[in-house]
């Protein structure tokens, strides 16, 4: 990349006026005064000013400024970073979310865009990137590095190397995202490693549910040091003896806090991190971001000043953004002010040493709206013809992205497979939705007591076909002929009508509408699930999950059910012989 000369002038007159205010002979921009200012280096609390010029900090200590912010006694720590998230499972533009998270102190994300790019291909994701700029919010960004996520997703279609490469050439694109075909990596399949080898790949996210022992080295071996899919402790003391980041996940769905805290107590908070991967918009809303996190660190016993290293200078380090996570010279001036450290709401947000501003919303294109492209359907399309015997069930696990295997006898009826609310059996279907091939995979599901009805979701990850859950055949069929209808959303059909719905016109993945509005209608979908007999939380990010073919054990795609274990198609009846996988 060639600098402009112009360039190097300008940061070399930044430069020596940060340093002469370092020094104390020019006045900073911004004095911050009478606060206790968090050292994440020594975890010690400084009553000492800080100063702020250009937007970083010049120095800690005595100083004078053109203007001067009284922090009045309380907590002054650094920005918070999210290591690990996807923007659109929150269903909201970037500017929305901006505006959602900010006030909570979130300053800075690192994003995987691979559910845009399941949807829009590398067209999608250089959008997004073009949308995030200019923003308060620190939007950085991970090259989507599995598209499809297995050979048995059907995206609209595959990232090639190229892509990947023009890339990770963009600004704040800081290297490959999750790496989530761990069995092709841990097999050494060629075309994995070539992703490994791509120029721009040196940093690199992981993804490796259940991984242990000799598998998780190899896991390793090829250059991938980070992973938030680890659910237990064990887990978690594994990834770190094999020199791993673990990041601890709390989302929506897969809430592992609780379950990896004692691994904090135990050995301290080096190489871990806080991230939230999916959340919805209503929990965010409800509950906070990364500041929740910590919020619920601390009340669980984890001293204060560990909680935000967490959350601040360790994301930034994993990801190689030297100038932000700390209030210490020559970083980002991204400052909160918290009056107690119990709450972690701070009073007032710095970003870059000023305060919130009104967020610009970026221009949708009428190419990013038109997404869902599926053959008609209708209640035949989801009926499953039988002879009798068991099928693989899909067992739903509370509050985890995993699922169990289950072996179990549906109920049938003139010679098909039917749902059963006595036997907890809910049909299952998946519609491939980007090129209107009508390929569609069937099964069931156990554990989500549905009772009647259907939901539907064209966020349904990663390949975000569309994914639906019902009771009987035709409320399926509606529920899917209405998501084409609104260009892509959530919705809940109970007898042919339609309780509620969340459009998400922009790929089918996120709303156009002000967050307000889109917590609304998130919310009104999520009671209707509960209103036709829904247990549990989160059923539209449940369902979504149901689709994922890398995460264990049993998934289902418009290609048919998956054994992630054997990493292979299985047919519905259990009783098929199925070849060994390869």
């Amino acid at each position: 990349m060639v600098v402009a000369p112009g360039s190097i002038v300008r940061a070399m007159v930044d430069l020596a006026r940060r340093i002469a205010v370092a020094r104390g002979d020019v006045a900073a921009d911004l004095v911050v005064r009478g606060g206790r200012v968090l050292s994440v280096f020594t975890r010690e609390w400084l009553e000492a000013d800080v100063a702020v010029v250009d937007g970083f900090v010049a120095g800690i200590g005595s100083y004078e400024g053109k203007e001067t912010l009284d922090a009045d006694g309380r907590y002054v720590v650094p920005g918070l970073v999210d290591a690990h998230m996807h923007l659109e499972s929150v269903k909201l533009l970037v500017d929305e979310f901006a505006r959602l998270v900010l006030p909570f102190g979130t300053t800075a994300v690192v994003a995987d865009p691979h559910e845009i790019a399941n949807v829009l291909g590398v067209d999608g994701v250089h959008w997004l990137l073009d949308a995030s700029a200019g923003l308060q919010l620190d939007v950085f960004f991970m090259a989507p590095s599995c598209v499809p996520a297995s050979p048995f997703e059907s995206p609209r279609r595959p990232l090639t190397p190229g892509d990947l490469e023009s890339l990770m050439r963009r600004r704040r694109v800081l290297g490959l995202a999750e790496m989530m075909n761990f069995p092709g990596v841990v097999a050494g399949d060629p075309a994995e490693l070539a992703k490994l080898a791509l120029g721009g790949a040196a940093h690199v996210d992981g993804h490796a549910p259940g991984l242990l022992g000799r598998d998780l080295h190899a896991y390793a071996a090829a250059g991938i040091y980070s992973d938030h899919e680890a659910l237990t402790v064990e887990e978690g003391r594994e990834r770190l003896r094999a020199g791993m980041w673990l990041l601890i996940r709390e989302a929506s769905m897969a809430r592992n806090l609780e379950a990896l805290l004692p691994l904090v107590r135990e050995l301290g908070p080096g190489r871990m991190a806080f991230c939230t991967d999916d959340r919805d918009p209503e929990h965010i809303a409800d509950e906070g971001h990364i500041n929740a996190m910590v919020r619920a660190a601390v009340a669980d016993g984890i001293p204060a000043e560990d909680a935000l290293l967490l959350a601040s200078l360790h994301p930034a380090q994993w990801h190689g953004l030297d100038h932000l996570g700390a209030i210490a010279p020559g970083y980002q001036a991204d400052l909160l002010f918290l009056p107690e450290l119990e709450s972690f709401v701070p009073e007032i947000v710095l970003k870059r040493g000023r305060p919130l501003e009104p967020v610009l919303t970026p221009v949708v294109p009428d190419w990013v709206r038109q997404s869902v492209r599926i053959r008609p359907v209708t209640a035949s399309d989801f009926e499953i013809a039988w002879g009798g015997g068991d099928a693989r069930v899909i067992g739903l696990v509370e509050d985890q992205v995993v699922t169990t295997s289950l072996v179990e006898e549906p109920r049938s009826e003139n010679g098909l497979a039917v749902a059963d609310a006595e036997r907890d059996h809910a049909k299952i279907a998946v519609v491939e939705r980007h090129l209107g091939t009508g390929r569609i995979g069937l099964g069931f599901v156990s554990g989500s007591g549905l009772q009647r009805g259907a939901l539907a979701s064209t966020v349904a990850h990663d390949a975000h076909n569309i994914v639906v859950l019902g009771m009987n055949d035709e409320d399926m069929a509606s529920a899917v002929t209405r998501l084409a209808e609104i260009g892509g959303g959530i919705v809940a059909v109970s007898g042919g009508a339609v309780l509620a719905q969340c459009p998400l016109p922009v790929a089918g993945l996120l709303s156009d509408a002000p967050l307000d509005v889109v917590i609304e209608q998130s919310r009104a979908c999520n009671e209707a699930a509960a209103a036709l007999g829904w247990q549990g939380a989160t059923p539209f990010l449940t369902l979504a999950f149901m689709a994922l073919s890398v995460i264990p054990s049993l998934k289902i795609t418009d290609q048919g059910l998956v054994d992630v274990d054997a990493f292979q198609l299985v047919p519905l009846a259990a009783d098929v012989a199925v070849p060994a996988a390869r």
